[in-house]
């Protein structure tokens, strides 16, 4: 009786083995192709699966604003595939070219108010926020002794052209803190010539630290993690030291959670840059062909 039941149980995997198709491999822990081996290899060095990156998500670096708001509050599919197919309508009219915040733009307007109906302002870009048809950013600049700031909203009808002067990053995502520096760090020409990079040159990073001016501040920029300030120890007191001791997060950076909640999931994503990949790369090819013949002009030294 055992050895026909050990005779049945055989037939049985005998028969389960030639059904079952080589892609099922529940059975078998065995690499079938080159591809399954190095990934084998790989699963067993790191312990994690690999997830092939769609190079596609470059783009949330060079095209914030077509990514939504990552508040699901304020989400609405529809909504957000219409106010990207009318910011693909206005880049096809006006070139929006790629900036950061730290990089110096000339930003053209219409203003029935002003002689020759434009206005023309040169400034550092010291923030850019919102999404969508929302998105908006800061210039600066010290005009006559006197900071002068102007917000525009990225795709706004009434921008004729916007010019990188050049093209840049800083230590920190946002340049409030020039409102209390010294004014040469904001002070720019408005008859500055535009410094081209190479094609295919990674975008510089200005490591320049600015100094502060004394106290009163704006805001208490020794309670903010600021890598671009250089002097703010110089300005505060024992007591401000304890008290930024005491509003110290530091546990923040590991809060996975809260990271999340202010990014778009990866999926998302793939699905925003497949709708508008072809769109934008058209363009660029566009705008590649317009400027082929633009001189190239190394960057000036920044003030240290």
């Amino acid at each position: 009786m055992a050895l026909a039941i050990r005779k049945s149980t055989f037939s049985v995997l005998a028969t389960a083995r030639c059904i079952v198709p080589r892609e099922f491999r529940s059975l078998s822990s065995l690499p079938e192709t080159n591809e399954d081996v190095a990934q084998d290899v790989a699963k067993r060095s790191t312990g994690r699966r690999i997830r092939f990156q769609n190079p596609a998500l470059e783009y949330r670096h060079v095209y914030p604003e077509f990514l939504p708001d990552p508040n699901p509050k304020w989400r609405n599919t529809l909504r957000e595939k219409m106010e990207r197919a009318d910011m693909l309508k206005r880049r096809s009219q006006i070139d929006i070219p790629e900036f950061y915040v730290g990089s110096i733009l000339a930003v053209v307007i219409s203003d029935p108010h002003a002689q020759g109906k434009t206005n023309r302002f040169v400034g550092i870009c010291i923030e850019r926020k919102g999404c969508g048809l929302r998105a908006e950013f800061t210039l600066r600049n010290v005009v006559d002794h006197q900071g002068v700031e102007i917000r525009y909203d990225l795709y706004d009808p009434t921008i004729q052209s916007i010019q990188i002067i050049r093209l840049e990053k800083r230590l920190d995502d946002k340049l409030f803190y020039l409102r209390d520096a010294l004014p040469e760090y904001s002070t720019f020409s408005f008859d500055m010539d535009p410094e081209i990079l190479p094609e295919g040159t990674p975008v510089p990073v200005n490591p320049v630290q600015v100094k502060l001016k004394p106290k009163p501040w704006l805001e208490r920029w020794e309670r903010q993690e600021l890598k671009g300030v250089a002097n703010i120890e110089e300005h505060l007191k024992e007591n401000e030291r304890v008290r930024r001791e005491l509003r110290k997060t530091p546990w923040e950076k590991y809060d996975l959670m809260k990271q999340y909640r202010k990014t778009i999931p990866a999926e998302d994503q793939n699905e925003i840059w497949g709708e508008v990949h072809n769109q934008l790369n058209q363009l660029k090819l566009s705008r590649k062909k317009m400027f082929k013949k633009r001189p190239v002009t190394t960057p000036k030294t920044q003030l240290a």
